[in-house]
């Protein structure tokens, strides 16, 4: 599936996202991650196997959230959610983490700056047909792909 080019640019602004996974007993696990795309895919870097590492490693369902920059017609503010399956990669977190650090902390920042004793790891979520969404509130299910929701999980319309 194709992540739109206003999700894309959304990413490239640096918003923090909430990665949820599966424990165990299916409760939910909720992380805060800086989030990237690459090959239409969205990706996580881990410097080691947490809790959410071993939970995808477990059950791939994942679901990830942000706020977006926008507000819907009643001044509510548009946020994404992605529904979705994540696998993890070995190494490449790193360099990923690098790449987002000058997104989130700064252009001349250096990190990780400590990689001994580590196991980097990538998670990375390809969006499920009818997951997403970004709105504008008005009301409608989404049929497919991403969509934005505006302010409430009841106002969803499809991009």
């Amino acid at each position: 599936m194709t992540i739109p080019d206003e999700i894309t640019s959304l990413i490239a602004t640096g918003p923090y996202a909430h990665l949820t996974t599966l424990n165990a007993d299916g409760s939910p696990q909720v992380s805060v991650v800086w989030v990237g795309i690459e090959d239409d895919e969205f990706v996580c870097g881990h410097m080691g196997v947490w809790k959410k590492v071993q939970n995808i490693r477990q059950d791939p369902r994942v679901a990830l959230s942000l706020l977006g920059r926008g507000r819907n017609a009643l001044g509510l503010q548009e946020y994404l959610v992605v529904y979705g399956h994540a696998r993890i990669t070995e190494g490449g977190a790193a360099a990923l983490l690098q790449r987002l650090a000058h997104i989130y902390l700064g252009p001349t920042v250096e990190f990780p700056r400590n990689q001994s004793g580590v196991s980097p790891a990538t998670s990375r979520a390809s969006p499920r047909s009818g997951s997403q969404a970004l709105g504008r509130g008005t009301r409608r299910k989404p049929e497919a792909g991403i969509a934005k929701t505006g302010g409430s999980p009841a106002s969803q319309q499809q991009l």
